[in-house]
């Protein structure tokens, strides 16, 4: 082996052990880092439209994202805080009358028995009482597990925020630079790189315009239809409804079907058909009409791959899961589509056997 050889293999071996110990490293800054950059690839265009009218790049860096605070940042922070005190509220009055869950218990299953059909089904109240009722206690249990947890986990997401923040200054001033110093050091040639960046960028931007957009819409109409029929806790299953808007097709239905039907068994009949109209034709529609919209040509997935990806997302990156399984799915079908290219283009390239060109 020559001493050149040595020194490759002695320089690759030292790289990849830094490069490993340094993403390691950067593992916990991970996601924080990973918002600071789609945060950033949105306001770009503001950035760049400040940066023809004055070419101070860390002034208009510093106005973009405190636009961003005002408009993004503060207004979920105060939601969050009150969705945070309302569960709060709604704990705090289950648990000074434990009772009322039996006594809701009760009513619901003596509901169900008075029905026709399921008169006939000889159901045991004592029996579903008591399971219910444990299955509700159970529920409220971990209700304040997860706000105990939060709440201790408070300095943490602090820090994360900060750096998230923090980095946020950066992408937005320096990430066309970053983004080239990317390229060139994993270029994959004829221009594959940026095509994969555009679709991870366009599969970001469509994910988050729609959760914003028909998630607050719908998010916001439930919130009023559950506050109007006199359902507790509206506030919290609008804020619910926001997050379920990310899953395509079924979305807010897994609220708010339930919250009707719930109604209309426990002999709030009016209200419970207002809930199922209004969610079948409003709240829905909203779904179906803004979503192909919103959605059109930016990204070519079909529903059932955005509905899996955000599922499947969900469940292995937690809750930026909803962002990152649509940029996954996305990447993935543009390898697949310059795959397709290149092997067309080799199958083309083929010399034919016959003298004439032809197979």
């Amino acid at each position: 082996m020559t001493a050149s050889r040595v020194e490759n293999t002695l320089f690759i071996t030292l790289m990849a052990i830094v490069s490993f110990v340094f993403l390691y490293m950067m593992l916990p800054f991970i996601y924080p880092l990973f918002w600071a950059g789609i945060i950033a690839s949105l306001f770009n265009p503001l950035y760049h439209s400040l940066q023809r009218r004055w070419n101070v790049a860390s002034c208009n860096a510093a106005l973009v994202l405190l636009l961003i605070l005002l408009i993004i940042i503060l207004p979920a922070v105060l939601i969050g805080s009150v969705l945070l005190n309302e569960s709060i509220q709604i704990y705090q009055s289950i648990s000074a009358d434990p009772s009322s869950i039996q006594k809701a218990t009760q009513g619901f299953i003596k509901a169900l028995t008075h029905q026709p059909y399921l008169a006939k089904m000889n159901i045991k109240q004592s029996f579903w009482v008591e399971k219910i009722a444990e299955m509700t206690k159970n529920i409220v249990n971990y209700i304040f597990v997860y706000l105990t947890s939060l709440t201790q986990n408070t300095i943490v997401f602090l820090v994360k925020f900060i750096i998230m923040f923090y980095a946020l200054f950066f992408f937005i001033r320096d990430g066309e630079h970053i983004f080239n110093a990317i390229m060139d050091l994993f270029s994959l040639g004829q221009g594959r790189e940026k095509v994969l960046f555009e679709h991870f960028i366009t599969a970001a931007k469509s994910t988050l315009k729609v959760t914003v957009i028909i998630g607050g819409l719908q998010g916001s109409l439930g919130g009023l239809i559950f506050y109007i029929t006199g359902m507790e806790g509206s506030l919290i299953w609008g804020g619910l409804m926001i997050f379920a808007a990310i899953i395509p097709a079924v979305g807010c239905s897994i609220i708010w079907a339930p919250a009707g039907i719930l109604m209309l068994l426990t002999g709030h009949v009016r209200e419970g058909v207002i809930i199922l109209l209004f969610g079948t034709f409003v709240i829905s529609m909203v779904d179906t009409l803004l979503r192909p919209i919103l959605i059109g040509k930016d990204v070519q997935l079909h529903t059932l791959v955005i509905f899996l990806s955000s599922l499947g997302g969900i469940a292995l990156f937690g809750f930026s899961g909803f962002v990152i399984g649509p940029i996954i799915a996305s990447l993935l079908m543009a390898i697949l589509e310059m795959y397709n290219e290149l092997y067309r283009k080799d199958i083309l390239s083929v010399p034919s056997d016959t003298p004439g060109g032809s197979a």
